[in-house]
């Protein structure tokens, strides 16, 4: 490989959430508790990655930092050039233009934007179970509630979307607005073309508009390939608010700056209009250019490089998991670098609550995630972005403390 995906890097002191918040209080979530003397945090709960990301990102904003003005500015045409290249090379994506592309901060903000334009207070949301907790949030703060169709694991283990669920919640609770999430998070699902082409019909038939998070979708395993929901059909491209960002495949987080893609030009009147009225929806200059960086030649290899890297950490982890964890139900995602665990067997066999079982985590310094908030009482999630060496760390700690025989 060309990049250092092993080099276990420091992050500590750096304004990192996943390490400088451990132990302490952050009022949007429950943070991992310290680690017991003579343990260190591998961090895998927030996600974010603990990789250096592809140095043309650095380069591009110290070139753009060092002259000294920082004033107004406009969008390049090198900013949307770089979207629009990226798509046609990674997804197939034609005849994008500018004018389909507006800035988002971030793709919460932007699912707060179309659930404000296209619902009132009180209204409910289609979204599936488990559910990203970022959704479950922005509904809360937007005063809409989430209706929920579960998603179920197929006789492999896969999980699936149950069809008839869904059109049952939409049409029982009058809804038009859906959030799909492709791939999905926490389970990893990379939805198939028939998968996204039934949904779509689903949608089609009920009138709704779908916001389809789309922000992991360079972060595919073991060869699977990202569908954009926009291109299943002429219907989907007019009825579907598509959101990316750099940010989960580069580790850009912290800058801020994603984008919608709409065709549409109903939808993107009402989509601008809306974001306009918060004079917030703005994008920061080195945002910008960070953005240019990640989407050189050197960013697609960066990223197919990182994907090989992920999918061995996955395949690894997941096989200790399903053979050595008894009662623990693991599916292996297809995209993102999550691993979703299903506790509830182990936990009723071993008489010890969910609870418990994460502060055992905890307490041998892995820092993963409650899966409550995802909707998964008895659910924990873990990032496996980091070196494989600290992946086999985290597995090591867990065989010898937390999961016992």
């Amino acid at each position: 490989m060309i990049y250092d995906f092993t080099t276990i890097m420091d992050r500590s002191g750096k304004d990192a959430l996943a390490v400088d918040a451990i132990g302490s209080y952050v009022n949007w979530a429950v943070v991992p508790t310290a680690p017991k003397k003579g343990f260190t945090v591998i961090p895998m709960w927030v996600a974010d990655m603990n990789f250096a990301t592809v140095p043309t990102i650095s380069q591009e904003i110290i070139k753009r930092a060092e002259h000294p003005a920082y004033g107004y500015y406009i969008p390049t045409k090198e900013y949307y050039d770089s979207i629009i290249n990226w798509h046609e090379k990674r997804n197939g994506v034609t005849e994008l233009k500018r004018k389909n592309i507006g800035y988002e901060n971030g793709v919460l903000g932007c699912v707060s934007t179309a659930i404000q334009a296209f619902t009132t207070p009180g209204e409910k949301i289609l979204l599936h179970s488990p559910t990203y907790i970022g959704f479950t949030h922005v509904l809360e703060d937007t005063g809409r509630a989430a209706e929920l169709s579960p998603l179920k694991k197929d006789e492999s283990g896969v999980w699936r979307m149950d069809y008839e669920d869904m059109d049952r919640r939409i049409r029982k609770n009058h809804i038009h607005l859906v959030i799909l999430c492709s791939p999905h998070n926490p389970c990893g699902r990379v939805w198939e073309r028939e998968e996204l082409e039934k949904a779509m019909e689903i949608f089609r038939d009920n009138q709704c508009v779908v916001i389809s998070d789309e922000i992991w979708s360079d972060i595919l395993l073991n060869g699977h390939k990202h569908i954009p929901t926009q291109s299943i059909s002429e219907d989907a491209r007019n009825r579907t608010i598509a959101v990316y960002a750099p940010s989960k495949t580069f580790n850009l987080a912290g800058l801020i700056g994603s984008y919608h893609i709409i065709f549409n030009e109903y939808l993107r009147d009402r989509m601008r209009r809306q974001s306009e009225m918060s004079h917030y929806n703005s994008m920061n200059v080195l945002s910008m250019h960070a953005l240019i960086g990640a989407h050189k030649p050197e960013g697609h290899l960066w990223v197919d490089e990182l994907c090989a890297v992920l999918s061995k950490n996955i395949n690894d982890a997941y096989e200790i998991i399903r053979n050595d964890f008894e009662g623990v139900e693991v599916s292996k995602p297809q995209g993102t670098y999550m691993l979703f665990l299903h506790c509830e067997e182990y936990c009723k066999k071993h008489g010890i609550g969910i609870d418990e079982l994460i502060q055992r985590g905890w307490d041998v310094g892995v820092a993963w995630q409650q899966g409550a908030p995802f909707h998964d009482e008895w659910g924990i999630r873990m990032n496996l972005a980091l070196p494989y060496s600290l992946v086999m760390e985290a597995m090591d700690r867990l065989t010898k403390y937390v999961f016992l025989k």
